[in-house]
């Protein structure tokens, strides 16, 4: 009879769950920052979290901004189209500021070439079915 996954060390659990609060913490500050990114860093919040602390993984499939995000991303690794459209804005204001702020060219030109492939890869990702 197989026992199952074996349940991460306690020493794990608490680095997974800094890391989470981390990521959190880094992810609420990318909502303010321009620039910043904020989903990354909560999916990564909410993975370290499903390893380390059901009760910060369920206030986070929760929360009034990120849980919708989480849930579609774990139903299928969708985004839905106004995230799509709201880190599309966001990037291209900060492509903007970057270009005129830059004190070297190659500098905004590899900081939007980033932000370029990152909106490649998220507009790829498939909208989630409509809600019945």
């Amino acid at each position: 009879m197989n026992p199952g996954p074996k349940s991460p060390s306690v020493l794990v659990r608490a680095l997974l769950y800094c890391f989470a609060v981390l990521c959190l913490v880094l992810g609420l500050i990318g909502v303010v920052v321009p620039g910043m990114p904020t989903t990354v860093f909560i999916l990564l919040a909410a993975w370290a979290a499903a390893r380390s602390s059901p009760r910060l993984h369920n206030w986070l499939l929760g929360h009034r901004l990120f849980g919708p995000l989480l849930l579609n991303w774990q139903n299928g690794r969708t985004v839905s189209r106004r995230a799509k459209w709201s880190a599309t804005i966001t990037m291209a204001a900060c492509a903007v500021i970057v270009s005129l702020t830059a004190h070297k060219w190659w500098l905004a030109a590899l900081a939007i070439g980033c932000m370029a492939v990152v909106l490649a890869w998220l507009w790829s990702r498939p909208v989630p079915p409509p809600q019945p």
